[in-house]
């Protein structure tokens, strides 16, 4: 095939050079058993705090998966005083705060409000180790130490699946877009059917004179 006008030539790298051109990732298996490493050494570190903060569940953006819920960054300080915290008291017992983030329902507000009260009635705080506090010993053998936040809170599900049923007659007779249609020109001619409704008005009562 030939080259005509004033086009770029072609100048396809058939031999590339190996060693210096193409990274490859040989060292996956070994840098996930460093990874896993690293998750228990600092997990052995911790002692007997939670290996991760407890997370609020939050529902994901869009049309397209608002149905799902996520682990979120941080508690609002509207769940947090629902709960019965202060932000710095939940922050020192591991639990993150974010204030950025707004509650726009009750259930959010509830759900996550619930799980702190939950994780509430679970947390054992110790004693700091100071002057005051020196000498006291906390019996721990009757607790159950729970390091894992994620498995004993787990985020709920996002909606109840509704169980098969017969599609009734008076469903089936319904016509979804001829209803939207009928109620998106009902809407849109609002502000002209009372505006000839106030007009007829007027000119009745002009006609009563």
């Amino acid at each position: 095939m030939g080259f005509r006008h004033n086009n770029v030539l072609h100048n396809n790298h058939f031999r590339k050079d190996w060693q210096r051109r193409v990274k490859v990732w040989f060292d996956q298996p070994g840098a996930k058993k460093s990874r896993r490493n690293a998750r228990t050494a600092k997990a052995a570190a911790l002692g007997l705090r939670p290996v991760k903060p407890l997370r609020p569940a939050v529902r994901c953006p869009t049309i397209k998966y608002n149905t799902k819920l996520r682990e979120g960054k941080g508690f609002t300080v509207e769940e947090l005083k629902a709960a019965g915290l202060r932000k710095k008291e939940a922050r020192s017992i591991g639990v993150p705060v974010d204030h950025r983030r707004r509650n726009k329902s009750e259930e959010s507000l509830k759900l996550n409000s619930d799980r702190l009260k939950a994780y509430k009635e679970k947390l054992v705080v110790l004693p700091r180790r100071n002057k005051a506090n020196k000498g006291k010993k906390v019996d721990l053998s009757s607790l159950t130490t729970t390091r894992d936040t994620a498995a004993a809170f787990p985020i709920p599900a996002g909606y109840q699946a509704e169980a098969p049923r017969a599609i009734t007659s008076e469903e089936k007779e319904f016509n979804a877009f001829r209803t939207l249609r009928e109620e998106r020109a009902k809407h849109r001619n609002e502000g002209m059917r009372a505006a000839r409704q106030k007009k007829k008005e007027e000119e009745a009562a002009a006609a009563k004179k």
